[in-house]
């Protein structure tokens, strides 16, 4: 995913990169950002040192290096876009907090189909809520065979808004197996598949008695994700601190 920053930020003339950040046991370290990204040469070395000034930071790595990059930019003043997925409890914490000196814009998927995606679902949910014999959810996501975790972020943050929008009580299951019996008329069903290259799909599914609505949205390649960070990037400059989301940058109510 860094790559595919680097590279579509090379060709938007709204962007200057001056760093290209990674660890230090990179073995990459010192050749151009921009060869190693598969483009043109852009005289910024990949680099495991961090830069002293910078108008904002795309964060797209590991949980493991967030926490450094948020001490950095808090101790910077530098805006933060965070992409990164898999956070744990005392990271999303440790964000919220860093939101109190700096604007960070934090979303479990960058892209902006995914989002606008998401404020259908709340749509559906807060619409047919209620219907005679219950609304039954489904989220099924599928990613590459390299995705570490499961499921997805993205599918959690589309059951977490689902779940506002239905009840308190909501309860959250991963997967089924064996007698499991009737299903409860107020659970949300998460189901995550692997497969090959799969850049990411969800799909919510919306079951009625004698009806049904699906939501689908697919990547057919990363470049929605990077292009989303950088739309997060520009609209981020000139914000006061605060932490947000795709929705704000989107200017979709929240």
């Amino acid at each position: 995913m860094g790559r595919r920053v680097v590279a579509l930020a090379s060709e938007d003339t709204e962007f200057q990169i001056v760093a290209a950040i990674d660890h230090a046991g990179n073995p990459l370290l010192g050749q151009d950002a921009g060869a190693v990204a598969g483009f043109a040469p852009i005289g910024v070395a990949l680099s495991s040192d961090w830069p002293e000034e910078v108008d904002v930071v795309i964060d797209f790595s590991l949980p493991e290096a967030l926490n450094h990059c948020i001490e950095t930019c808090v101790e910077a003043s530098t805006p933060l876009v965070v992409a990164t997925t898999g956070l744990s409890d005392e990271q999303k914490t440790k964000l919220e907090a860093a939101a109190t000196l700096i604007p960070i814009v934090w979303a479990p998927s960058m892209s902006l189909a995914v989002n606008l995606t998401m404020k259908l679902a709340e749509q559906v949910a807060d619409t047919l809520g209620d219907v005679q014999g219950g609304l039954d959810v489904e989220i099924i996501e599928r990613h590459h065979r390299f995705k570490a975790d499961a499921p997805s972020g993205t599918a959690l943050k589309f059951g977490e808004l689902i779940g506002k929008k239905l009840s308190d009580e909501t309860l959250h299951i991963h997967g089924r197996e064996g007698h499991t019996g009737e299903r409860t008329r107020n659970e949300i069903g998460y189901h995550a598949v692997r497969v090959g290259d799969n850049p990411g799909e969800h799909t919510i599914v919306f079951g009625m008695l004698g009806e049904k609505i699906e939501l689908n949205v697919a990547a057919s390649n990363r470049d929605c994700y990077a292009a989303g960070a950088l739309a997060a990037a520009k609209w981020l400059q000139g914000r006061p601190k605060g932490l947000y989301n795709m929705f704000d940058v989107l200017g979709l109510e929240s």
